[in-house]
């Protein structure tokens, strides 16, 4: 029998939380809840959730604050965290992103869109690993989940691996915002357009140097630069 996936809610208002428990429970997962930051907190510590729901308006600590926490306890490094605020312009997104978050969701939201991202990261994160797709100064290692940049790793979310990998294997191709979405984050995970433009203003960041490598193609969406500098190959990993 196939392991429960373990949701951790951290909200302060127990309404949503009954509501989220029900439906979560209904749909087949394991479902904890804390109520303010710290308890959150202590909760992922003991828990060892799969998937983190984090509201960013709590007491003792705020949202952002316990997401940059959680990033930093190696045993919760792989754990899915889905930012739920009132707070939806594209500023407040992106503070979430750049803090660690893998989603953001913007209340008032649908209880099935919200199942459909947790089942949506979830697979994306756990398919199967198989290759190392390395270049003149940056290498992804799939199998480890691990990027380096001039051999230095960088910290990124699940998300923005997803599209850095899916820019990269095919340089020099442009991808419009949806096939993003599809090729990126499934096509099955139902998220605004406006979502990848956040998701790549941060990963822009933590590239650095190599920022500018993605390009804006205006109009259209964005392309991985095909430059003669980069010479990209596919490595197979041996089990």
């Amino acid at each position: 029998m196939a392991r429960k996936i373990k949701v951790l809610l951290i909200e302060d208002d127990r309404s949503i939380t009954e509501m989220l428990k029900y439906n979560l429970v209904e749909a087949g997962y394991d479902f904890f809840s804390a109520y303010d930051g710290k308890e959150g907190i202590d909760a992922a510590r003991l828990k060892s959730p799969d998937v983190i729901l984090l509201d960013v308006m709590l007491p003792q600590i705020d949202g952002i604050e316990v997401c940059r926490r959680l990033r930093t306890i190696p045993e919760l490094e792989k754990v899915l965290i889905i930012m739920i605020s009132a707070k939806g312009e594209e500023v407040d997104q992106l503070v979430g992103f750049n803090t660690g978050a893998d989603d953001y969701v913007v209340k008032p939201f649908s209880i099935k869109i919200l199942l459909e991202r947790i089942k949506a990261l979830y697979r994306r994160q756990n398919q199967p690993e198989g290759d190392v797709v390395v270049g003149r100064g940056i290498k992804i290692d799939r199998r480890k989940h691990r990027v380096y940049v001039d051999d230095q790793l960088i910290d990124l979310t699940p998300s923005e691996f997803r599209l850095l990998e899916t820019l990269i294997r095919q340089a020099g191709r442009v991808f419009d915002r949806s096939e993003l979405i599809d090729s990126a984050l499934g096509a099955d995970t139902l998220v605004l357009e406006r979502t990848i433009d956040v998701h790549i203003r941060s990963l822009r960041k933590k590239l650095g140097r190599f920022a500018d490598r993605i390009e804006t193609v205006r109009g259209v969406g964005y392309r991985f630069a095909d430059s003669s500098e980069a010479e990209w190959q596919t490595t197979e990993i041996e089990s």
